[in-house]
Formats: structure tokens, sequence, C-alpha cells
């Protein structure tokens, strides 16, 4: 990890496009502003695990994929008019 000191008012750049600023200092909190294009995913990393396990979550609760295609063959039928 490489650590950096900034005072406020001061940033980083990152990679030539992201640019993380140190907006106010305040006891035991730091606000950052970042200025990043609209591509580039940020989350608290909190919720970056939460999106992570809710993802896991989802992937091992997924049907199998036979039982996949057999849920769409019945709905095919279903639409057509056919039970």
């Amino acid at each position: 990890m490489l650590v950096l000191s900034r005072r406020e008012e001061e940033s980083i750049i990152i990679d030539d496009t992201i640019e993380i600023k140190i907006v106010g200092i305040r006891q035991d909190q730091v606000k950052i502003g970042i200025i990043a294009p609209k591509n580039v995913k940020i989350f608290r990393k909190e919720v970056y695990q939460e999106i992570q396990e809710a993802n896991k979550a989802s992937a091992v609760s997924s049907l199998p994929f036979d039982d996949l295609k057999n849920v769409l063959k019945k709905d095919k039928k279903t639409e057509g008019g056919q039970s």
C-alpha cells in the first residue's frame, strides 16, 4: 500500500484521469472529493463488500442450466396457448 501525506485542499492524481482531493479534516474524519471519469465505479468499501456478497449469493442460488432451460420451455408453451 502506498501511503501519502496530504493537507486540506491538496490532491493526488491517479492514472492521469482520477483526482482525489482532501476537502476537509475534522477530528477523526477526513472528507475527500473524487473527480473521475463516469465509467469508473466508486464505492465505499463496506458497500462494495455488500455488493460482492450479494453477487456471490445470487450465483449460488441460481438455477442449474438444465432447470433454467426447462423453465423457459414451460413459459414458451404457456405463451403459445399450450399448457
